[in-house]
């Protein structure tokens, strides 16, 4: 991957990192000022359930965050969009459809149906 290329991943990476970051710090920030109470126990109930699919979602975010420095680490060291698992190159469409991708499109289809028979 020549230089170009690796400059454009290392920015969208970044982009994406930054909204990222900036989504969890308002999350935390709502979390921390937003103890609303409710007499009525069906509004209270709502805003629980509001209260937990946000921080699921902010789950999987954090985990994409972590995806995202490891891309970024893999830009530096050089190793970047190849697989993890085969060794081979990563595509370019696939990257530029998920830049935080670890492994080629075989190998996460592989995966992927190896969790699903296990229920990984």
């Amino acid at each position: 991957m020549n230089r170009k290329e690796l400059e454009f991943y290392r920015k969208t990476l970044m982009t994406r990192l930054e909204a990222l970051l900036g989504t969890a710090g308002k999350t935390l920030e709502d979390l921390i000022h937003g103890g609303e109470l409710f007499p009525d126990p069906v509004d209270r109930a709502f805003s629980e359930s509001s209260r937990i699919i946000e921080l699921r979602t902010r789950d999987r975010e954090r985990k994409l965050i972590q995806k995202i420095i490891t891309s970024l680490k893999k830009i530096e060291d050089g190793t970047y969009g190849e697989c993890e698992e085969c060794g081979e190159e990563i595509s370019h469409l696939r990257l530029k459809a998920r830049p935080e991708a670890t492994r080629c499109i075989k190998c996460k289809q592989e995966q992927e149906l190896l969790e699903k028979q296990f229920n990984v």
